[in-house]
């Protein structure tokens, strides 16, 4: 399915969409959960195009944006909606953004390495992150229900203090954010912390009934394999004392993991 020129929509299921910008070096996906009263909207992209657009097309349901963590590549469209959520410990980050990282940084990172045209209307120089309240405020293990279908917000700190991977029980769906993708797993970020990153990553290993991982970044349906590769990795940087001196990397299948 496609509805926009910037963003390639796939349907994980008929009720529930990866709604991605390939164009762009971030490969970033949102995800679109649709139930019988409500839909979540877990992310909103990087805000090069907006992405309430392609929303408005798939369902006239209203909208529950649901955030993995603050970074300008997860909260660009946030300014479309009404109704936000995010984990306590990144509510002033949404509102007043992340200290220390500088407006000439993230211009640089959203404009470079695009292969597909962008909006008409779009000026990489006038680019800004969202700045907003939130609606609400999240904390580990609060459930939000659509009407027939329930998310579970985990909170996964580690690539970023208030990071949340999203669980659906009945189907299996485990959204990751940032804290599992196929490529190059960050925790060196200035606002990251390696030693809970490896928590978390071993915290949703423990869940038994995974039958997709849809991440923030890069491939799309991963397995539950995919987890426990992830999980061995950074458990052997563990035992290395890597972690606790804050710097190492390590290769393992798909995934390379900087600390």
């Amino acid at each position: 399915m496609k509805l926009d020129e910037w963003f390639t929509i796939e349907e994980i299921d008929p009720m529930t969409f990866a709604i991605s910008e390939y164009g762009h070096w971030e490969k970033v996906h949102s995800y679109l959960v649709i139930g019988d009263k409500y839909a979540a909207l877990i992310d909103t992209g990087i805000g090069i195009s907006n992405i309430r657009n392609v929303v408005n097309q798939i369902t006239s349901l209203p909208i529950k944006v649901i955030t993995t963590h603050v970074h300008w590549d997860h909260i660009g469209s946030h300014g479309h909606f009404d109704e936000i959520y995010v984990h306590e410990l990144e509510k002033d980050w949404l509102e007043n953004g992340i200290p220390g990282l500088q407006i000439e940084t993230i211009r640089r990172d959203v404009g470079r390495d695009i292969t597909k045209p962008i909006p008409a209307d779009f000026k990489i120089e006038n680019y800004e992150p969202f700045r907003g309240k939130p609606t609400a405020i999240l904390q580990d293990n609060e459930m939000i229900d659509l009407g027939n279908r329930t998310l579970i917000c985990l909170h996964t700190p580690g690539h970023s203090p208030g990071h949340l991977c999203i669980y659906e029980p009945e189907r299996g769906f485990l959204y990751t954010g940032d804290l599992i993708y196929k490529g190059t797993l960050f925790a060196f970020y200035p606002t990251t912390n390696p030693l809970l990153f490896v928590k978390s990553v071993e915290k949703i290993s423990l869940i038994e009934h995974v039958t997709k991982i849809l991440p923030g970044h890069n491939e799309l349906d991963l397995t539950k394999n995919f987890i426990f590769e992830v999980n061995k990795a950074c458990q052997e940087l563990l035992s290395k004392g890597l972690a606790r001196h804050g710097t190492g990397v390590h290769d393992y299948k798909d995934v390379k993991i900087y600390f």
